[in-house]
C-alpha cells in the first residue's frame, strides 16, 4: 500500500520522533528518586534509560512500537519491508544487550511504554523493589 502523505511530510513526522527524553520516560523521572538511580547515565556503552552503576541496575522502557510489544504492536501498512527488517534488529538488538549486561554481573530491567502510562506506580514501585 503506497503512502498517503508526500515524502517531505513522511521526513518531518519521522524528524519529531524522539530517542531519548520520551514521555514514559519523563514520567518515571519524575517520580523517583534521582540519588538512587540516574536518569541517562553516562559511561555505560549500553545506554540503558536509567541505571544506578554501584548496583549495577540498568532499567530501559521500550517503546511499544520500536520494540514489538506482544501486546500493542501493530505493523505499518505501507513500507513494511523496511519496518519489518527495522523492528526485528531493534528486537535482536535487545536480546543482545540483555545477554551482554547479564553476563557482566548487571541487572535489567525492562518495561514497556504502555505499562509505565497505564500504571506509573505500579513501575516505581517495581524499580524500587530492585534498588
Amino acid at each position: 500500500m503506497p503512502d498517503k502523505i508526500t515524502k517531505a511530510q513522511r521526513s518531518y513526522i519521522m524528524s519529531q520522533i524522539r530517542g531519548t527524553r520520551t514521555k514514559p520516560e519523563l514520567i518515571v523521572k519524575e517520580k523517583i528518586d534521582g540519588r538512587k538511580i540516574r536518569y541517562q547515565p553516562k559511561g555505560i556503552p549500553e545506554r540503558p534509560d536509567f541505571a544506578n552503576k554501584a548496583r549495577k541496575i540498568a532499567l530501559f522502557i521500550d517503546g511499544c512500537f520500536w520494540h514489538k510489544c506482544p501486546r500493542c504492536y501493530k505493523p505499518p501498512k505501507s513500507n513494511k519491508k523496511y519496518w519489518k527488517a527495522k523492528v526485528e534488529r531493534n528486537t535482536k538488538r535487545d536480546r543482545y544487550v540483555n545477554r551482554k549486561m547479564r553476563k557482566e554481573g548487571w541487572t535489567v530491567i525492562r518495561f514497556w511504554e504502555h505499562q509505565v502510562k497505564e500504571n506509573e506506580l505500579h513501575v516505581i514501585k517495581k524499580i524500587n523493589e530492585q534498588l
